[in-house]
């Protein structure tokens, strides 16, 4: 299939399948355990009614978004997502460099396969830096100096990672970073010559940020040692918050209680988020938890969400439901292994014109005019955002 008859996210996923070795799909495709949320994520997202009105003038659509003070073009931003370089070469910088161009926001993850630098760089003031707070302080504050370097100017702190999740997936695949070509492996990388003709030019991936501290790692279970953060208690963020001064946003809030604690602890912002699915397998869909957040911090704190969304209509039905902004991950890692950064490109565009085509059906020109009366049955209540 050719990019230009890709008409999903999930065409584009069938596409990136077929171009790269399971080991290295699997790494980003997969999630916890017998993936139970990550199937959950997006079925809960179908269950989410929105009501057409028609005879409305839906002639010019406006799909801006306003969050945290910043327009863009577009009311969706790239989620981070670590070692992308090893689904697809240089897609870190692909996804970043096509952020800026359509004005939209790209979270650097701290696990990415580019330094941190560079994404900055190549995002150009459309970059956020994603951190996962370490055990060992200094490697933090090491983090959170260079991005101030960088010029990040908001940082997304992960919340989820107490323990590490349990992807049976990798295990199967005998994951390791650095890779370990196995005769299993090789097969893999004979059988997708267009991957690994570019993966070897481009050199092995790794996990940039963190290169020295991982020297000695053996394993990817090594590895995540070194980004799970059992210590990262509320008095941690209290701390955080006080370190960084510019925008601040919790990422993996999935309890009311837990969104309002940020809210009072100072922060501008959290997601709603179960980290794509990869973290656990038996906690609620994204969708399903925002409702009752959004009741407990709107008009408080900004509200996110990501893990799931592979619709146009699914950035509408956060919003109706009380997200103030959306983040995709997959959608466009799925672009970038379909096509490089053409196929990043088409990843938007497609979610793009679902947008659009969704406001004119519901008969709403304006996105930021979404909200609860557009859910079926319609609710009346009015947010206080």
């Amino acid at each position: 299939m050719r990019l230009d008859r890709a008409a999903s996210i999930d065409d584009l996923r069938l596409m990136a399948k077929r171009r790269i070795p399971r080991f290295a799909f699997d790494l980003v495709d997969g999630g916890a355990e017998n993936e139970r949320n990550l199937r959950r994520n997006a079925e809960a997202f179908d269950e989410v009614e929105l009501t057409p009105r028609y005879m409305r003038d839906v002639g010019r659509i406006d799909t801006s978004a306003r969050f945290l003070e910043r327009d863009y073009a577009l009311p969706f931003g790239m989620a981070p997502i670590g070692m992308l370089n090893a689904f697809w070469p240089g897609a870190d910088v692909m996804i970043a460099r096509l952020c800026k161009r359509e004005n939209i926001p790209y979270v650097a993850s701290s696990a990415a396969s580019t330094r941190l630098e560079d994404l900055a760089k190549a995002a150009d003031g459309n970059g956020w830096f994603q951190l996962y707070v370490s055990a060992d302080a200094d490697v933090t504050e090491s983090l959170i100096a260079r991005a101030e370097a960088a010029g990040f100017d908001t940082l997304v702190v992960t919340a989820d990672v107490p323990a590490a999740g349990k992807r049976d997936r990798d295990i199967r695949n005998q994951l390791a970073v650095p890779f370990k070509f196995t005769p299993e492996v090789v097969l893999q990388c004979a059988m997708n010559p267009r991957w690994a003709l570019a993966s070897l030019a481009a050199g092995t991936p790794n996990i940039a940020n963190y290169a020295d501290l991982l020297k000695a790692a053996t394993s990817y279970a090594d590895v995540q040692k070194t980004l799970i953060t059992p210590g990262f208690t509320w008095e941690a963020l209290k701390t955080l918050r006080g370190r960084w001064t510019g925008k601040l946003l919790v990422k993996g809030i999935l309890h009311p209680e837990d969104a309002r604690l940020c809210a009072e602890i100072g922060c501008d912002g959290i997601v709603v988020s179960n980290h794509g699915g990869r973290q656990v397998a038996f906690g609620p869909a994204t969708i399903d938890a925002l409702p009752a957040i959004a009741a407990e911090v709107s008009g408080k704190i900004a509200i996110a969400l990501d893990s799931g969304v592979r619709r146009g209509a699914d950035i509408l039905r956060a919003k109706a439901l009380g997200a103030d902004f959306v983040f995709a991950g997959r959608a466009l890692a799925y672009g970038v292994g379909a096509g490089g950064e053409a196929g990043a490109k088409r990843a938007v565009d497609i979610l793009t014109l679902e947008i659009i085509r969704a406001l004119g059906q519901l008969g709403v020109p304006d996105f930021r005019d979404v909200g609860p009366a557009q859910l079926t049955p319609p609710r009346t209540e009015a947010r206080t955002a």
